[in-house]
């Protein structure tokens, strides 16, 4: 009994680091094809302004918004690693407010489509100053939580 007791705290140890360095590993991975494709977008984009002569702004913005997001992402990677594997709420939040911007500038065509998406972004917008206003710590000796 004792050795299955001892094989069991084993597995549940050993478990959870193997996920961890397999998910640290993926994240490197995907950081590094990230840059490759943010490096990619910025040659992209600098291709337009050289090449195009007419002024098409949605095509300008549209392109810097894309290089934003790959940013986003490479930073909330890093921002994972250095905040000792977490990863912070309010990059999901940015990154949803740069993509819903993006998405109004690329397609506003549709009037309603528009101000749905204006909606979504409204709601991020929300949340973010929600998240901030809540104590990052959660309460230790609160009434609700003593035994």
């Amino acid at each position: 009994m004792h050795n299955i007791q001892k094989g069991y705290k084993f597995f549940i140890q050993v478990i959870p680091k193997a996920f961890q360095v397999m998910l640290n590993i993926s994240l490197v991975l995907l950081g590094g094809v990230l840059s490759f494709l943010l490096l990619k977008e910025l040659y992209v984009f600098s291709h337009i302004l050289i090449e195009n002569e007419k002024s098409d702004y949605q095509l300008y913005l549209a392109n810097i918004l894309i290089f934003f997001l790959y940013f986003e992402f490479i930073a909330m990677i890093v921002k994972y690693f250095k905040e000792e594997y977490h990863f912070p709420l309010r990059y999901f939040l940015y990154i949803g407010i740069t993509a819903m911007v993006r998405l109004i500038i690329v397609e506003h065509d549709d009037a309603l489509n528009t101000l749905f998406y204006s909606l979504v972004i409204l709601i991020l917008i929300i949340g973010y100053f929600i998240m901030n206003l809540t104590p990052r710590e959660r309460p230790e000796n609160k009434w609700f939580f003593k035994k």
